[in-house]
């Protein structure tokens, strides 16, 4: 009989990318297969993100629920963002844990099964050359991670000293899996970066100097590939390249994430984010004038140390102008290692509440008269989910979400699709060819 390997992932689609690292390796190296019985697991992995506050808390309580429902004699590995930077201390208030793996060690994972207390996590360690074997959630379509690392210094984010600085993974490789995902039926990909469109800028080894732009005009390329899809990419190096390329390329995806994170200059130069709320406007600006139909999502925290009502005032003032098809919104949270973990100015909780839940009403006032215009559109949807109440669902090239009457035989397969029915986060249609 094989053996059983449970595995959660918290947090970003890297994360997700990364479990699916692990499951390939066990698989191919230690012969585990997966289960979603937690209770007949040899080995159980919980893959943790440390970006805010609450995954963090949720780590605890979930070891513990683990620890009382495994069999005898069953693994808990710990690992990702929250293993890199608690490492040993984990070992300390979770004693029955047996070993820790820091998100740019995923490559050790069949390693560190076989030693005991391990604690592997060097931020500097390199594995963007690294061949890891196949495995992916979807057939019908791959993650591919295209950097690893992160070269910012936001002062609000861990994630340089989770995931240490950013290196390009050489181009080769991302083409060789690409076409491999491909080959064995995904229509689309989805590349995965901190900092996307930075990609190029340091390799480990002697490698062509490609940037982010040319890897996306090389993807492209390939035979039976139908959509490219990437996140997430920084303002900062939104050049007019990279956009015309963006508009004028048919096989990428005309949506676009944009993390804005503060409307107010002043803010952002405090978060150390390099831009101001003029250039963010200005890109905005060419990226829909090139390209009209493009949806664009953002990040955006309120609350952070110092934001006066003027500065929210701001972020408002950018939500009107962009009008976002999707806004991720959180208050801020101090992160431990980051330098606003030390800022003193801090915003009253109650003030931050209110400044969240008017910048979310706003969201979904624009968001329901946006989609309120979409009824009767008709979109080519790529169908990637099967619901329970036998409805399947996908995505439109400018990342609507439309639900249809239907079964497995829709996966992997692209429809037009005419908009019946709206909802806030999901429309509902018909097949019409």
């Amino acid at each position: 009989m094989s053996k059983k390997l449970f595995i959660e992932t918290l947090g970003c689609a890297m994360n997700s990318r990364d479990s699916e690292h692990m499951i390939a390796e066990l698989h191919e190296k230690e012969g585990y297969e997966t289960t979603d019985n937690l209770a007949e697991a040899d080995l159980i992995l919980i893959n943790t993100c440390s970006v805010r506050e609450r995954p963090v808390h949720k780590l605890f309580s979930e070891l513990g629920g683990f620890n009382k429902k495994k069999k005898a004699g069953a693994k808990i590995g710990v690992c990702g963002c929250t293993a890199s930077h608690l490492g040993e201390e984990i070992l300390k208030r979770a004693p029955y844990v047996s070993f820790v793996l820091g998100a740019r060690n995923v490559s050790k994972i069949s390693e560190v099964l076989h030693k005991d207390k391990a604690v592997e996590i060097d931020i500097n360690y390199d594995e963007s050359e690294f061949a890891f074997n196949d495995f992916r959630s979807s057939p019908y379509k791959a993650y591919i991670n295209i950097s690893i690392g992160c070269d910012k210094a936001c002062t609000f984010c861990i994630v340089p000293k989770t995931r240490g600085d950013e290196i390009s993974i050489p181009d080769n490789l991302i083409i060789n899996e690409a076409k491999k995902a491909v080959n064995n039926g995904a229509k689309e990909i989805f590349l995965l970066g901190q900092n996307v469109n930075n990609y190029g800028r340091r390799f480990s080894g002697e490698q062509e100097k490609v940037n982010f732009t040319e890897l996306l005009r090389r993807l492209s390329q390939i035979d039976d590939l139908e959509r490219i899809r990437f996140t997430s990419p920084h303002p900062l190096h939104m050049d007019d390249e990279f956009i015309e390329e963006f508009a004028k390329n048919p096989k990428i995806c005309k949506s676009m994430h944009m993390p804005l994170q503060s409307g107010s200059s002043k803010v952002l130069k405090e978060m150390k984010r390099g831009y101001t709320k003029e250039s963010f406007l200005n890109r905005v600006e060419k990226l829909r004038s090139v390209c009209p139909e493009v949806s664009i999502s953002t990040d955006i925290i309120v609350g952070f140390p110092g934001e006066s009502d003027k500065d929210f005032e701001d972020t408002l003032d950018v939500v009107k102008a962009v009008k976002f098809e999707q806004i991720f919104s959180f208050k801020y949270s101090p992160r431990p290692e980051t330098e606003a973990e030390h800022f003193t100015n801090v915003v009253d909780e109650e003030v931050a509440s209110d400044r969240l839940s008017e910048l979310q009403l706003l969201n979904n006032e624009i968001i329901d008269e946006k989609n309120a215009s979409l009824l009767g559109n008709v979109y080519r949807v790529y169908f990637e989910d099967l619901n329970r109440d036998n409805f399947v669902a996908g995505r439109s090239d400018n990342n609507i979400v439309i639900k249809v009457k239907g079964s497995e035989e829709l996966l992997g397969q692209f429809r037009d699709v005419k908009v019946t029915s709206i909802g806030r986060t999901i429309l509902t249609g018909e097949i019409v060819a």
